[in-house]
């Protein structure tokens, strides 16, 4: 019995066992599925088309490799594909002169539908229709005025139909697209003073200006025979009142950097024109807010007929003007009243009103402690002292304006401007220059701004600006890899950067020909613009919760270094991002740099814009939490069937 009994137990053991052994069945089964997933995640990644070298190939333009690993400190964060391909990202540009045809893409659902047609060419914060709510006296109602949450657009402003691609620069400097700014009001109102004209396709820009005929060429060089302008003193100017920018854009051949404004309706799409062209400019008016620029900022302005009212509201306009005239900075007037014995006629102005007027300004400039220059034709140049030693003795006999106390000098972001003489900093001797004296143009770029020097931004040290200037030569090289247009002549000319901070960024490229519009935001460390300006690079304040004042299809290339991370919890995502759209030309390119969660984030909105984009890692490498999100806008127009 006990050898039956254990001969029946072993019996069962192996039945057993022989029940718990994989069949070759379900082997099978396994190593099909196994495969099935192998091979959908690969198709799903890219496709079966790449080879081992061209995947391995420039990991930072590649989806699958964005996020490849993590430091053992730094949470894992999983990275979504691209919504349009897992390729590499088309940062060239289709709608050119050469063809028209429309860059082919996979479709995709949108999330944000198109604005109607009538937003084609939408400002949010210079809106004509809400700006009739406002009072007409002093232009106040041409200043920003912003759409509350119930107001704003929450889709994608469309470009005109047709719309190409600039022309690169130079070119650009002289020609523009017809159905990019389709106006045709400036050809006809300004025809015989040879602002614009229009040739088929295209408008062509003769240089010409209402105060010169000559061209704006010939205008600098009579102003060049009155003040320095080539020999790297005077960097950064302002043009009040800018017309379609000839000024400026004559002056960028002479190394000079002018900020170019006028108000948004004046005349129909000026800045519009002078941003296609190339040109630094944004919408702006003297009204009642001051200038959205710090103190000390321009080594020159200068007002061609800009019909500003200089000589009104107790000198109000020029004494902003004055506060931000770097020490020693040139005013420069031409038109009325200047040379009235000779124009009076064809300013239909009785000579006792331009007399009048003209004595008037002189007396505004006397009161700032300006020196005029000289007055050669149609030219007049004042030019403001380097100190205020002799201005505060001075005060004891012209009381009037009287210095501003207890005001930050640097605030412009809705402060009113006041009748009263921004007062520069002390100094020791007569021949010192208030705030410290500027290196000439390049040398000043690099140099440790005076701001810096002193110790008057709180917390930034000298080591600090000279170690920021040589990451962002590091890091400029580092989007080139990643962006190989951007090292190509033409692709790119008018670029933003949204958190500027000292201008690194701007300063990095200032070999290439494109020009940055630095803007430092009000809600972090708004101080670093006067460093901006010093270094001789130009830039605004701005809140990204608000729209920029330019127009639609303003920049080539936008960039944001850790912009929403500063503005996490100030505002939504996704108007920021709508904002960038709004500015942003079709087939541009965007350049976030954040905390990888952020960017997340981010691109799962993006994806919703008719953005092709993907995360890419850092120049240090994958284990950096901070990653980079590379977009391209694509391409479309009013009336496209997908839209």
């Amino acid at each position: 019995m006990a050898v039956g009994a254990t001969a029946t137990k072993q019996h069962l053991s192996a039945a057993a066992a022989a029940a718990r052994r994989p069949s070759l069945l379900h082997l099978a089964a396994v190593a099909v599925l196994c495969s099935l997933c192998y091979l959908l995640g690969i198709w799903h990644h890219g496709g079966f088309s790449a080879s081992p070298a061209a995947a391995s190939s420039s990991p930072s333009v590649s989806i699958a490799t964005a996020v490849s690993c993590a430091s053992p400190t730094t949470t894992q964060t999983a990275v979504p594909a691209s919504s349009s391909s897992a390729g590499p990202l088309d940062f060239a540009a289709h709608h050119t002169a050469e063809g028209m045809e429309e860059a082919q893409s996979a479709p995709r659902q949108r999330t944000y539908e198109a604005c109607p047609a009538k937003h084609s060419e939408y400002t949010p914060c210079e809106d004509v229709e809400r700006s009739l709510r406002f009072p007409r006296d002093r232009l106040v109602y041409r200043e920003r005025h912003c759409p509350s949450d119930g107001e704003r657009l929450r889709c994608l402003v469309p470009a005109p139909r047709g719309y190409r691609t600039p022309f690169p620069w130079p070119a650009s400097r002289d020609l523009a697209w017809f159905a990019n700014v389709p106006h045709k009001e400036l050809t006809v109102e300004k025809a015989v003073q040879n602002w614009i004209h229009v040739e088929g396709d295209r408008f062509r820009f003769p240089g010409g200006g209402t105060m010169f005929p000559r061209g704006a060429g010939a205008y600098i060089d009579d102003i060049g025979k009155l003040i320095p302008l080539r020999d790297g003193s005077i960097r950064t100017a302002l043009d009040t009142g800018c017309g379609v920018a000839s000024w400026g854009a004559y002056l960028l051949s002479r190394d000079i950097l002018a900020m170019s404004f006028a108000p948004r309706d004046s005349h129909e799409a000026q800045v519009q024109f002078a941003l296609e062209r190339g040109v630094p400019a944004m919408i702006g008016v003297l009204a009642s807010n001051r200038l959205t620029y710090p103190a000390r900022s321009f080594d020159m302005a200068h007002c061609s007929r800009c019909l500003i009212p200089w000589q009104l509201y107790d000198g109000l306009y020029l004494i902003e003007v004055d506060r931000i005239l770097r020490p020693g900075g040139y005013w420069i007037l031409s038109g009325p009243p200047i040379n009235w014995k000779k124009h009076y006629k064809g300013w239909e102005r009785t000579k006792e009103d331009l007399n009048a007027e003209q004595q008037q300004i002189e007396a505004v400039a006397k009161s700032l402690c300006w020196k005029k220059i000289k007055e050669v034709g149609d030219i007049a140049i004042w030019q403001k002292p380097t100190n205020h030693i002799h201005c505060k003795t001075i005060r004891k006999v012209i009381k009037s304006p009287p210095f501003c106390s207890n005001s930050n000098p640097d605030a412009a972001w809705y402060d009113k401007m006041e009748a009263c003489i921004t007062p520069l900093p002390e100094v020791s001797d007569l021949k010192e220059v208030a705030g410290g004296e500027l290196k000439k143009w390049p040398e000043r770029l690099t140099a440790v701004p005076p701001r810096i020097a002193s110790g008057s931004i709180e917390g930034v040290t000298e080591e600090m600006f000279v170690e920021d200037t040589e990451l962002w030569k590091k890091r400029v090289g580092h989007y080139k890899s990643v962006i190989p247009e951007l090292g190509r002549k033409g692709r790119y000319r008018n670029l933003l950067d949204m958190n500027a901070k000292f201008g690194g960024f701007a300063a990095a490229l200032v070999n290439d020909p494109v020009w940055v519009m630095n803007m430092v935001p009000t809600v972090g460390n708004s101080t670093t613009l006067g460093v901006i300006y010093e270094r001789g690079l130009i830039g605004s304040y701005q809140d990204w919760c608000e729209g920029m004042s330019t127009y639609p299809r303003t920049y080539d290339l936008i960039h944001a270094d850790s912009l929403f991370t500063l503005y996490d919890g100030r505002c939504e995502m996704e108007n920021i991002l709508l904002e960038m759209d709004r500015i942003l030309r079709p087939e541009g390119t965007v350049i976030i740099r954040d905390d990888v969660d952020l960017l997340v984030k981010i691109k799962s909105i993006a994806d919703g814009m008719r953005w092709n984009s993907q995360i890419v890692d850092h120049e240090d490498g994958p284990l950096v939490r901070e990653k980079l999100l590379l977009v391209v806008k694509t391409y479309w127009t009013l009336g496209d069937s997908k839209q």
